[in-house]
């Protein structure tokens, strides 16, 4: 085959990829919901800028102190450029996000980039600590629960499940120091080791925070997964007929049951990451962690809004970007849905 036989070949097989990319539904589905994530986004940054400047004080005073003079303020806020109007502050802000720039903090001569890029990994390691600490303990729970209803195990695990999920994340935060830093000194009460310091340090000064935020997820999903198991072993067709075939009722609990009950977790665990990312805030508080959680309360006590604005999109973006995850993992999970949304 020549040369130019061949590049037509490719070019061919190239544009035969690129139209089933463009037909894909996954493609799709990803792209509607990325285009009707635009005005959500836009109204929480509007909100949020809107709400922080009705608070009482502005950035000028909390920056230089009780002890700074009228003419002090005044100077300090016509070089923040505080003096301007609310919209144009926010007009410029908005411009600045369209080009990919957040600005510069009004409290530091950092960007804002930057103090998200150095905050954001230890936020995205709790986070993520704490789910995988919530699967290990909720999913086995779940199915020893649903094996054994209404048994021992299910009827403790309903109790300190309702325990768990009612008592707030700074009390418990303050229980678990009080418990494991201060009486036994299993982990440290505040502090924070970072990754390439030392996994074993990084994960000592991680797991106490990451286990607060663990246990309100571990009693939801742990009471949510065992119900939806529950139902399926005593109604669905297909565990009938795979009881007439003799499979035991550990395989169809484990092997059928348990994958499609995977479906309705992730549309808690897509709803419910809003509110993690929020308790984030609390739990970085508590324990000092260096994460976008604990500069969100100082950039909001600083009425520093360029930082605020940036933390508020980024956290948007994350519960907008974990939702589509959400949706792309169903077809996974059921290929029902991926027909379905093929014919569509």
């Amino acid at each position: 085959m020549s040369t130019s036989a061949s590049v037509q070949s490719v070019s061919r097989s190239g544009s035969a990829f690129a139209r089933r990319l463009a037909g894909s539904p996954a493609l799709r589905l990803s792209g509607r919901r990325l285009l009707s994530a635009i005005p959500v986004l836009w109204g929480v940054t509007l909100l949020s800028f809107l709400m922080l400047n009705a608070l009482p004080g502005d950035a000028a005073s909390a920056l230089l102190g009780i002890n700074a003079t009228p003419a002090e303020i005044r100077s300090f806020s016509i070089k923040l450029h505080l003096n301007e109007p609310l919209w144009t502050r926010y007009g410029h802000w908005l411009a600045g996000v369209l080009t990919g720039n957040l600005g510069t903090s009004l409290a530091s001569p950092q960007s804002v980039a930057s103090i998200i890029g150095q905050r954001l990994p230890v936020t995205l390691e709790l986070v993520i600590y704490a789910l995988i600490i919530t699967f290990v303990v909720s999913v086995p729970l779940a199915v020893l629960c649903a094996r054994w209803p209404r048994g021992v195990i299910d009827q403790s695990s309903l109790v300190l499940s309702m325990a768990s999920i009612s008592v707030a994340p700074y009390v418990l935060g303050l229980f678990l120091v009080i418990l494991f830093a201060v009486h036994w000194s299993i982990f440290p009460a505040i502090g924070y080791t970072s990754l390439g310091a030392s996994v074993a340090g990084n994960l000592h000064t991680m797991t106490l925070p990451s286990i607060v935020l663990a246990i309100p997820l571990i009693g939801f999903y742990t009471r949510f997964l065992r119900a939806d198991l529950v139902e399926q072993m005593q109604s669905e067709d297909y565990v009938v007929t795979a009881r007439a075939k003799g499979v035991s009722e550990w395989r169809i609990l484990t092997r059928h049951a348990l994958r499609n009950s995977f479906i309705g977790l992730l549309t808690v665990i897509g709803l419910n990451l809003a509110t993690l990312i929020g308790a984030t805030v609390i739990v970085e508080e508590i324990f000092s962690l260096p994460g976008i959680g604990f500069e969100l309360l100082n950039a909001i006590s600083n009425r520093d809004v360029p930082v605020v604005e940036g933390i508020v999109l980024v956290f948007g973006i994350a519960v907008v970007l974990a939702n589509l995850a959400t949706d792309l993992l169903y077809g996974v999970l059921d290929p029902r849905i991926r027909h379905v949304r093929a014919r569509s």
